[in-house]
């Protein structure tokens, strides 16, 4: 089954890795994946190639349809010919769909959101239209497939169709990502800190919907009560030539206290190494990859209620309202005082929650099952002479 997945962008992000960790477990015997980005091939483009998977690239720019990418994306998806088209995120799902217009015979397409919406007013201008634009076309696609069941409700109050709605989390691979006391000790001994050291983590890139500040606000809060932790930074433009970011640091008194490390390609030692992680999103989040990394690795998480982060961590972690570094602050102080020991307990059981219920072969196995269930289907309704 040749499957074309259409995505906005190849950078890295939570939508991007998640079908990266797909197209690495996907059963290439059953299925013939095909890469298209709408705009730039970005820093995972090399990594799919070495699955041996052709990746290609539309050029827009912006966010915009050009004629030439528009004729670049028909060119290319009739020279594919798929059995089946997915979108990814808002511009993916309606290229997608577009895309199918010029297929013949028809395919079936299914749509990927990533998003969660608490307010339409917290998005860009043209994100607020394209969601929009989701809602209008979503009766369109033969379903759409939701990273969490907060994100689902949302669009829904929106005006995507609800019998369209189906909800596949991401998924964990609980063999790379694992407790490690070496990397714990490898880390430390990098920054030029005692075995001993607490570290708190926040991996994210740096946008305005992670909320860099009240990461930061909550981390010279904490510091008036624990004045041994050292906070880690790491992600796109997570570094000391960010001047608004060192500016914020400066003004904090944080310097001495806080390591950006930038884009790190060893995340799994990374995350390993942390006492505490943290996703500290003020909005947006559907199921931050983060959240399930650490939890793989046996380390416990503070996160802001945003998305599904309370339904995967549950009794596993902390839960705070966005925006409020008091409270951030506060949850890891709980998760301090546990102790090491404490830490490592709850650690193990998060992990553990993870293989149960998040592990990447059994969501990969959905994904597997879903698109034979949709192909079939469609294929049946196409025959019907009431079809034709």
């Amino acid at each position: 089954m040749r499957i074309v997945h259409l995505i906005t962008s190849l950078s890295m992000g939570g939508a991007q890795m998640m079908l990266y960790k797909l197209l690495s477990a996907i059963d290439r015997k059953q299925f013939d994946p095909v890469v298209i980005s709408l705009t730039d091939y970005g820093a995972l483009h090399e990594r799919i190639n070495r699955l041996g998977i052709p990746v290609h690239s539309i050029g827009m720019r912006s966010g915009m349809p050009t004629p030439t990418a528009v004729g670049r994306l028909i060119r290319i998806v009739r020279r594919v010919s798929p059995d089946l088209i997915q979108g990814w995120q808002y511009h993916g799902n309606l290229a997608a769909q577009f895309a199918q217009l010029f297929l013949k015979p028809r395919v079936p397409v299914l749509w990927n959101i990533r998003h969660s919406i608490h307010n339409l007013g917290d998005e860009k201008r043209m994100t607020a239209v394209v969601v929009k634009l989701g809602a209008w076309f979503s009766h369109k696609p033969e379903c759409v497939i939701y990273v969490a069941q907060t994100s689902a409700i949302q669009h829904e109050a929106l005006g995507y169709r609800t019998a369209k709605r189906v909800v596949l989390p991401n998924g964990f691979d609980v063999q790379r990502f694992i407790p490690s006391d070496q990397a714990r000790l490898q880390l430390r001994a990098e920054l030029g800190l005692s075995p001993a050291t607490i570290i708190i983590g926040k991996i994210a890139r740096y946008h305005a919907m992670k909320d860099h500040a009240t990461f930061l606000r909550a981390a010279a809060h904490l510091l008036r009560f624990h004045a041994g932790v050292h906070f880690l930074l790491a992600g796109e433009k997570v570094e000391r030539t960010n001047a608004a970011l060192m500016r914020l640091i400066n003004e904090l008194s944080l310097d001495a206290r806080t390591h950006l490390l930038g884009e790190r390609h060893d995340m799994q030692q990374i995350i390993a190494a942390l006492d505490i992680v943290t996703s500290a999103s003020a909005y947006g989040e559907g199921f931050p990859n983060i959240i399930g990394e650490a939890m793989a690795c046996g380390v416990p998480c503070v996160a802001t209620d945003v998305g599904d982060s309370a339904l995967i961590i549950g009794e596993l972690g902390q839960v705070v309202p966005p925006k409020q570094p008091q409270a951030l602050s506060d949850a890891w102080r709980m998760l301090i005082d546990m102790g090491q020991t404490g830490r490592a307990t709850l650690g193990l059981m998060a992990r553990h929650h993870i293989k149960k219920h998040y592990s990447l072969p059994s969501i990969v196995a959905r994904y597997e099952q879903l698109y034979k269930d949709i192909v079939e289907k469609f294929s049946a309704l196409e025959s019907c002479p009431s079809r034709s």
